[in-house]
């Protein structure tokens, strides 16, 4: 029983930290259109409540593809845990210029150092590692569905996010061309 509450202690203390640190940044002076947020926040909700409330998950989707055991919850913990620690890494480093939504800040800065040398989206990245660790120690279809539609979530937004940088900072498309979106050297 003990072992079951590593995740959700790893989640939460990660929710906890991200509520935290979202009152300390910079004013907004520009915000996304509700009408796109929807675009990517739906999807978002959507895997996080296949992820959280199983009883609500189809029941071809509760099916097992991996067997129970110790080994997919210890790797499935282990990218959890380094994938929020990334995250948390990348977000401190963003500093003040972060937010949840997509936004330009006041006296907003193009950050490109840290993980963002070699990444755009690094909490993406640590989200995303830490999403399939997660549909991992789950072991059930709807942790993959969820962590699909978790990937097609982010994609959506980076591609907003992507689209409003270009237009804040000239710098931005080779910024582009020098680094990988997501995925390190891939995407």
């Amino acid at each position: 029983m003990t072992g079951k509450l590593v995740l959700p202690i790893l989640w939460l203390a990660w929710i906890l930290y991200w509520w935290i640190s979202a009152s300390d940044v910079k004013a907004t002076r520009w915000r996304e259109p509700l009408k796109s947020q929807l675009l990517h926040r739906a999807p978002l909700l959507i895997g996080a409540l296949l992820f959280a409330v199983p009883r609500w998950a189809p029941r071809a989707l509760k099916a097992r593809f991996l067997p129970p055991g110790n080994l997919p919850w210890l790797l499935g913990t282990i990218l959890v845990a380094a994938g929020l620690g990334f995250s948390v890494w990348a977000r401190r480093h963003l500093g003040r210029n972060w937010s949840a939504e997509v936004v330009v800040k006041e006296g907003h800065a193009l950050v490109r150092t840290g993980p963002y040398r070699y990444l755009r989206h690094p909490i993406y990245t640590g989200l995303l590692v830490a999403f399939l660790g997660t549909a991992i120690t789950i072991g059930e279809w709807r942790g993959l569905v969820a962590f699909l539609v978790m990937l097609v979530s982010l994609g959506i937004k980076s591609r907003a996010e992507e689209a409003r940088m270009r237009e804040t900072f000239p710098e931005y498309a080779q910024y582009q061309r020098e680094s990988a979106a997501i995925v390190p050297f891939i995407w």
